[in-house]
């Protein structure tokens, strides 16, 4: 069995809502400001240092107002059965 087949997956679509930059001294990395649909109103927005790589390898940022998806992934051992009627 193949590690990507014993992982669990979710994708839920995102938007770039804000890039965020840090001040020059702190030595902290820009961040993308993410706001991920079907999330509880509360929890909705994540940050995350905006720092991507693209399929040829190139370092790449993304830019506000960009439409994304967030993938949630687990390993099989950190799962269970979900119950007829749960969110899926």
């Amino acid at each position: 069995m193949s590690t990507e087949q014993s992982k669990a997956t979710t994708t839920l679509p995102g938007k770039v809502e804000k890039v965020i930059h840090p001040h020059p001294s702190s030595g902290q990395p820009e961040k993308a400001q993410i706001t991920v649909e079907g999330a509880d109103h509360l929890y909705r927005e994540i940050r995350v240092p905006n720092s991507l790589t693209d399929a040829q390898g190139h370092k790449v940022k993304l830019k506000q107002g960009a439409e994304v998806e967030v993938t949630i992934e687990a390993n099989s051992a950190a799962v269970t059965t979900a119950t007829s009627g749960a969110a899926s």
